[in-house]
């Protein structure tokens, strides 16, 4: 039985019947504000926090089984069920993957206070790949649960592993640190932040915001966006400062470089990506700018010193620019 008819009940005659209709409005009147009030005591229900994928290697990767081992551990860091949130259960799920517990106190904003958090790995790129080293680049979107708040954020984390008898191991995480927003950012930055063709996670949108990223890797960005939509990976924090394996610095930690992982839909990683779709990309970029275009090929009739390919760039295209 309805609620409206518990409060009214049958009457036998024609006065009734009228005593009765206004007994029951009065009284399906009072149902409702009671409704009304149990509902506003009824607290909100805490917000859905995103569904997330584990992120996978392509076939045909740079050493795929460096890529897993620093993702799995971004992954098991930044996520976590209600109740096992803080420093202790981090060190937790780090052992059980099988690695020193003291790389949770190294994840930085991985580890913001939250109810719960859920992780969702973008990219994974090589910020260098030797025989026995690497540093991956672990690009990432977190979204932490405090109460009935969900807040989003995330990170750039540079993983570093060494290879040993047993495999990739890690030996240390980078997390990116972009600094505080600038007051006020040059019209080029603001239109590359505001240009729906350009995809930036959220550390490479900080570097942006922050006002340390020279006004050529803006323009350029904005330059291909004409053409293309593009997926930024790295543009100034989380990258190695100097050239992975080198002592010479990197154009991108100077704000004048970005990476580029994905172009009109199509991972430069993924083996199905037109070759011919990199190449013309790669040529574009020198044309908007960059002194120094890396990636998976070599674009062919000349530009010699200006291309260059190696297995750290298979799975990106980098633009360097000089000022």
């Amino acid at each position: 039985m309805s609620r409206g008819r518990a409060c009214a009940a049958p009457p036998p005659g024609r006065r009734a019947v009228l005593g009765a209709l206004a007994g029951a409005a009065l009284g399906a009147a009072g149902c409702s504000a009671g409704t009304a009030r149990t509902a506003r005591a009824t607290p909100s229900p805490a917000p859905a926090l995103p569904r997330t994928t584990p992120w996978r290697p392509f076939p045909g990767e740079v050493e795929p089984a460096a890529k897993e081992r620093a993702v799995r551990l971004v992954e098991a860091i930044g996520a976590w069920p209600d109740g096992h949130g803080g420093p202790a259960a981090a060190r937790s799920r780090v052992e059980a993957l099988g690695l020193p517990a003291a790389l949770a106190g190294q994840a930085g904003p991985l580890l913001l206070p939250a109810d719960r958090a859920a992780l969702q790995v973008v990219f994974a790129q090589y910020g260098g790949i030797l025989p026995r080293s690497a540093s991956v680049l672990v690009v990432c979107r977190q979204w932490l649960r405090r109460g009935g708040a969900l807040t989003p954020g995330g990170t750039t984390v540079d993983v570093r592993l060494s290879r040993g008898t047993h495999g990739w191991t890690v030996d240390a995480l980078r997390p990116a640190h972009p600094g505080p927003a600038a007051r006020a950012l040059p019209a080029s930055t603001r239109a590359a932040l505001s240009d729906d063709r350009i995809t930036l996670p959220p550390a490479a949108d900080a570097d942006l915001r922050g006002g340390r990223v020279h006004t050529s890797v803006a323009k350029a960005m904005r330059d291909l966006a004409r053409t293309y939509r593009i997926d930024v990976s790295v543009v100034r924090s989380g990258h190695p400062l100097d050239v992975f394996g080198t002592s010479r610095p990197s154009d991108h930690p100077r704000g004048r470089a970005f990476d580029v992982w994905r172009i009109d839909g199509h991972a430069v990683a993924d083996p199905a990506t037109p070759r011919a779709l990199i190449e013309r990309f790669m040529r574009d970029g020198a044309a908007a700018g960059s002194y120094n275009v890396g990636g998976p090929v070599l674009p062919s009739g000349g530009g010699a010193g200006l291309f260059f390919s190696d297995a750290t760039h298979h799975d990106h295209v980098h633009l360097g620019f000089r000022a």
